[in-house]
This record gives C-alpha cells, sequence and structure tokens, in this order.
C-alpha cells in the first residue's frame, strides 16, 4: 500500500514539474508578460470613460488623500485620493489614455520622418548622406529638455507642443537605423536586378527597399514608445507636459512628490504604472527583436 501511494506521489509530482516546466518555457518563447500588462493598459484606456468610478478632474475636498480601500481606507477610493480628493484609480485610467495618445501621435510623426529622411540618406548617399547625418548629430547633441523649458515659457505648456518636442527627440534614432538598414538592402541582387530592367527610383524605393525595412522601423518603434511614455512622464512632471487638470502620470507624482510621508499613494501608484508599461514594452521590444531580424534568427 505504501508502494502504490509513493507511485502515486512521485507520479503527480512529475506532473506539477512538467506543467511548471512547460509554463516556463511559454513565458521564454512569449512575451506573455508584456503582453497581459500591455493589454490591461489598451483596454483601461479605451474604456476609462465608462470604468471609472469619479470624476477624473473634480474631486471633493472632504476626501482629500483619502487612503486607499485596498488597504482598509474608508471614501470608495480603490487607490485613494490625491491633495484635493481626486481619485487616483480614476486619473491612472485616464492618464494611460493621455499617455497611449501622446505615444502613438509622436511615434506616428517621428517614426515617418525618420524613415523617410533614413530612406534618402541611406539610398543616395554622397552630399545627401552627410548633410542629413550632420542634422541628426546636431539633434542629438541638442538637449530636449532644454528646448521643451524655453518653449513652455515662451507659449505655455500644451498637448500639441509636448507631441512635436518628442517628435523632434525622436526621429535621429529612426533616421540612423533606417539609413543603416538601406545601406545593406541596396546592395542585394534583387535591387541591382531593378535597376538593370530600368524601374524609377521611387518604385525601386517603394517595392524593394521601404517593405525590407518593415522589421527594423516596428523593433525601433516599440522600443521608443516606452521612451515617449518616460518622457512625457517627465516633463509633465516638470511641469512643461500635459497641461492640468488633464490627468497624466507624471503629473500625478508631480502632485504627489510633497507627500510622500503622509500619502505615498498619490505618487506611488502612477510611478508603478509607469514602470510595469516601460517594462512590457522593453521585453516586448526585445521580443521583436529577436524574431523579426533574420540575422538573429540564423542563431537560434
Amino acid at each position: 500500500m505504501d508502494v502504490a501511494q509513493d507511485v502515486a506521489i512521485e507520479g503527480l509530482s512529475r506532473r506539477r514539474s512538467g506543467r511548471l516546466v512547460r509554463t516556463l518555457r511559454l513565458f521564454r518563447a512569449y512575451p506573455v508578460f508584456s503582453v497581459a500588462v500591455l493589454s490591461v493598459l489598451l483596454f483601461a484606456a479605451i474604456t476609462a470613460s465608462w470604468i471609472a468610478p469619479f470624476p477624473e478632474r473634480y474631486g471633493e475636498l472632504r476626501d482629500r488623500h483619502a487612503e486607499p480601500a485596498i488597504f482598509g481606507g474608508e471614501g470608495g477610493h480603490l487607490l485613494g485620493a490625491d491633495s484635493v480628493g481626486r481619485d487616483i484609480y480614476t486619473r491612472l485610467l485616464f492618464g494611460a489614455r493621455v499617455s497611449l495618445i501622446i505615444a502613438a501621435g509622436t511615434i506616428l510623426v517621428a517614426g515617418s520622418f525618420g524613415t523617410a529622411l533614413g530612406l534618402i540618406s541611406g539610398w543616395y548617399g554622397g552630399w545627401v548622406d552627410e548633410a542629413i547625418m550632420r542634422l541628426v548629430d546636431a539633434m542629438n547633441a541638442i538637449p530636449v529638455i532644454l528646448i521643451a523649458l524655453v518653449l513652455a515659457v515662451a507659449v505655455g505648456p500644451s498637448f500639441w507642443l509636448l507631441l512635436g518636442i518628442l517628435s523632434i527627440g525622436l526621429w535621429p534614432g529612426f533616421a540612423r537605423q533606417v539609413r543603416a538598414e538601406t545601406l545593406s538592402l541596396k546592395e542585394r541582387d534583387y535591387v541591382d536586378l531593378a535597376k538593370v530592367a530600368g524601374a524609377p527610383t521611387p518604385r525601386i524605393l517603394y517595392r524593394h527597399i521601404l517593405p525590407g525595412l518593415f522589421s527594423t522601423v516596428v523593433v525601433v518603434a516599440t522600443n521608443q514608445v516606452g521612451t515617449v511614455i518616460l518622457a512625457e512622464a517627465g516633463l509633465s512632471f516638470l511641469g512643461v507636459g500635459v497641461p492640468p487638470p488633464t490627468p497624466s502620470w507624471g503629473g500625478m507624482i508631480s502632485d504627489g512628490r510633497l507627500y510622500l510621508t503622509d500619502a505615498w499613494w498619490v505618487a506611488a501608484f502612477p510611478g508603478i504604472a509607469i514602470g510595469l508599461t516601460v517594462t512590457s514594452l522593453v521585453f516586448l521590444g526585445d521580443w521583436l527583436r529577436d524574431h523579426l531580424d533574420p540575422r538573429l534568427r540564423q542563431l537560434e
């Protein structure tokens, strides 16, 4: 009887060990954590207007610094309230929407402009390449935060100003990566055959070079999304990002920095949201790079 019981226990432990191994392999092979976090973020951004329990811009002073309900606080504020009684959970939801809109707009503008310049620079070479690359070097040498501070003082903080500043800071990264890939692609045999066949330059760029840049642009864009969210949070923290009372994660951290000893949740929860989002995007970018780059696939 004891032998049969031991065999049964051993079999059960092996099955559990097998499930654990398969789960670990799944997490290593696919960005499960990243997809889960980003799916929650996207869901929160889309449905914020329906699932938010309180107004995002207004609060009750009687709820000032209400403790989080998840830690036993009263008032119905799941993650607590800030210095003017606004619900932290609600503002996190709407802050996710703001972050995603800014990230999408910045990546679209910076990616399109940087890809176009990188493609032209890598294809034509010569003085065109030299001029564009010196412009890239000049843009990389200019501190974006300094530009943001100067413009914010001159014209005041706004959504469109933030979008423009972030786009200015990010397009050089796209241009440099696309140029390097274009230099490689234009030496391929199918490009030489297109030239011999008399295909015009715009057709070659559109039909033969641009599709080969897809994986590079996707990987760069994915990695840059995290940079945009961090930059937006930093600029909002400095007061030159999204103007209040529109909720943003960086602005929420700025509001809570004065109350870290009395109401730590005001700054802690948006900080956690930023950390999880950026970490997920980094993991997703690494996974995309490994799976979209054929040179890395050959090493597997």
